[in-house]
């Protein structure tokens, strides 16, 4: 077992060890294991401790009666959730009750994909850095979908390995992603009302950020400024916004940068230094290079043509 860090952090480097700490048989393959929802007799070496696994973790759960600690806070669980965690993501799970509980926790470790296109594709779903509170809610008819990929993956994982195990396996885990990913984008559909409330909140943060002077004393806003202040992870909020908008938090804030600097240039005599002072950028020529990306001329091109 690997040691512990100095802040009682638990690394958990390999599917085997996981299932050796946990009192489960020998997984099938060294690189996947499918298993149902962890009993809180067995989980008591790992229950309620902060944890780093090294691998991906996929669980849909159902009626669990406990607690996960992401970050700082605690969260309940809702009945019939996805919820994702990347490797290298600090967990602390709490399990209080066995009853009624119902679920499966797969997990695949980054060397599963290593020979495979979704390899490096799996680091563009974004919902494997969402907060546990923005876990994916699926109708009957999307769990049913889900479910029937996920017994093709056990299914699979159960049988003798061959030669075409590996193929097979990664290709139910594409598959799977694939469908939370359009299931998610769904989720931001429905649930509209709800993020235009976080829309409009944010451009309320954005536009006070910079008219209250923030950005002269604390410099450009970065996008975990305002996904703390709305109580999403970062991730969350600009995949959020792409998906009512088309832009991300960080082109928001860039936009809004611009505008502002366009203003400033027509309507005051500040140099261009000062504008780029005043809107937070440390040096004047990240400010030059950020508008003529923007716009396509310098700072000092604009305004002369006004």
């Amino acid at each position: 077992m690997n040691g512990k860090a100095k802040n009682d952090v638990q690394v958990i480097s390999s599917i085997p060890q996981l299932h050796k700490i946990l009192g489960l048989p020998e997984p099938e393959h060294p690189l996947i294991s499918v298993n149902g929802l962890i009993k809180r007799n067995n989980f008591e070496a790992l229950n309620a401790k902060p944890v780093v696994y090294n691998f991906y973790s996929i669980c849909i759960k159902k009626h669990f009666k406990g607690k996960v600690k992401y970050g700082q806070t605690n969260y309940d669980h809702d009945a019939g959730v996805l919820s994702f965690y990347a490797p290298g993501q600090v967990i602390a799970t709490e399990i209080s009750e066995d009853d009624g509980a119902m679920g499966d926790w797969l997990i695949f470790h980054p060397d599963l994909l290593r020979s495979y296109p979704l390899f490096s594709r799996i680091k563009e779903y974004g919902f494997f850095s969402y907060a546990i509170t923005e876990a994916l809610h699926l109708s009957v008819k999307e769990e049913q979908t889900i479910e029937k990929i996920w017994e093709d993956i056990k299914q699979e994982y159960q049988s003798n390995i061959d030669t075409f195990s590996q193929d097979v396996i990664v290709s139910h885990i594409d598959l799977l992603l694939n469908y939370c990913n359009r299931f998610y984008n769904r989720q931001f559909i429905t649930r509209k009302k709800v993020n235009n409330d976080v829309l409009s909140k944010f451009e309320d943060l954005l536009n006070e950020y910079f008219e209250g002077g923030k950005s002269l004393h604390k410099g450009l806003p970065e996008v975990q400024y305002f996904s703390e202040k709305l109580f999403v992870s970062a991730q969350y909020l600009s995949d959020l916004l792409k998906s009512l908008t088309g832009m991300t938090t960080q082109q928001h804030i860039h936009n809004r940068v611009i505008e502002l600097a366009k203003n400033k240039l027509m309507q005051t005599r500040l140099s261009v230094a000062e504008i780029a002072y005043e809107l937070g950028f440390e040096y004047p020529q990240s400010f030059n290079k950020l508008f003529k990306n923007k716009t396509g001329i310098t700072p000092n091109e604009f305004r002369n043509l006004n």
